[in-house]
């Protein structure tokens, strides 16, 4: 795997998922709703890089999602569970098995802690 870019909608969801994976793994904000600058922004950004994106179970979550996936085709997609207050909200297991199934094993920090 080359480097890895994980998307996702807010500073929040950023910080909840910076804690969970190494510094090599870059994750960048949409801030809500894409404009065609920002998509083309991002496109600069993630050129030769794996993209995972991970955007709420909502309806502005799911309008970015489709916005991203005809973007970047190639893109892996990552999911919260609905009920969950988005990335943010998700329980850090839920996420570490959601990063697990994209075979990202190599870049999760696991918590020293025992799981709450």
């Amino acid at each position: 795997m080359g480097s890895i870019v994980i998307i996702v909608e807010g500073k929040n969801d950023k910080s909840r998922l910076k804690r969970l994976v190494t510094p090599e793994v870059e994750i960048i904000c949409t801030f809500g709703t894409l404009s065609t600058e920002r998509v083309e922004e991002l496109k600069q950004r993630v050129r030769e890089k794996d993209i995972f994106i991970f955007t709420d179970n909502d309806p502005s979550g799911k309008k970015i999602r489709g916005i991203l996936r005809d973007h970047f085709p190639d893109a892996e997609h990552l999911y919260t569970k609905k009920g969950y207050a988005g990335v943010e909200g998700t329980p850090d297991e839920y996420l570490i098995q959601q990063l697990e199934k994209a075979e990202l094993d190599e870049f999760i920090v696991y918590p020293p802690e025992p799981f709450e």
